[in-house]
């Protein structure tokens, strides 16, 4: 991405691209693009029901009221620490903090924990899906793929808690090579690791 460009998408680039962007599984936004398009994309995402997930990263001051109409809100710990105020120190401390965002508003809140795993919560309760143990080498770009890898299994209709559990395990396997998107597993050698470590 380029910072520069990023900073041009405005809500009436969304509305320019509405054809296109109803006929997506799913829409993922990050800090990256200025705040109004991302609350305008949220309305938008969810007047024409199209799954939405909200990656506060970088972690900025935001309004999450304007962010509550998203599906899935998936900070990892220092960016939930930064919009809670609240400490994610322990499972306990994560599980806490996910419980106030639930409280905001959020329907689905996943704090990815880095080493520690995830923590997928909702209205009925809050599951920690453990770590998958990797040799990491590189975990820069981890977090995008724990995102992109959710989006993919949860259009391809899988259960969320699972879901979860895969995209934690692709995560890892990108951490254990240099780089971002060179870092990523194929789908064969994901699905080779999943048989062999999935749960």
């Amino acid at each position: 991405m380029v910072k520069g460009a990023n900073d041009k998408l405005t809500p009436a680039d969304v509305d320019a691209a509405a054809a296109e962007l109803q006929r997506v599984h799913t829409i993922i936004l990050q800090f990256e693009v200025p705040l109004a398009t991302i609350y305008h994309t949220v309305r938008f995402a969810r007047a024409h029901n199209i799954r939405c997930i909200v990656n506060p990263a970088p972690a900025v001051p935001a309004s999450l009221g304007d962010l509550t109409g998203a599906d899935y809100f998936i900070p990892n710990e220092t960016e939930a620490e930064l919009i809670t105020g609240l400490p994610v120190q322990t499972m306990e401390q994560a599980a806490a903090c996910a419980t106030a965002l639930l409280g905001k508003g959020f329907r689905r809140v996943v704090l990815t924990l880095g080493a520690r795993g995830a923590l997928f919560a909702d209205s009925t309760g809050h599951v920690h899906v453990p770590p998958f143990p990797v040799t990491a080498v590189d975990t820069t770009g981890a977090g995008d793929a724990f995102i992109g890898s959710l989006a993919v299994f949860l259009a391809e209709g899988l259960p969320e808690k699972d879901a979860v559990a895969r995209a934690s395990l692709y995560a890892a396997l990108s951490t254990t090579r240099v780089g971002t998107q060179k870092s990523f597993p194929r789908r064969a050698e994901f699905a080779t690791e999943w048989a062999a470590r999935g749960r």
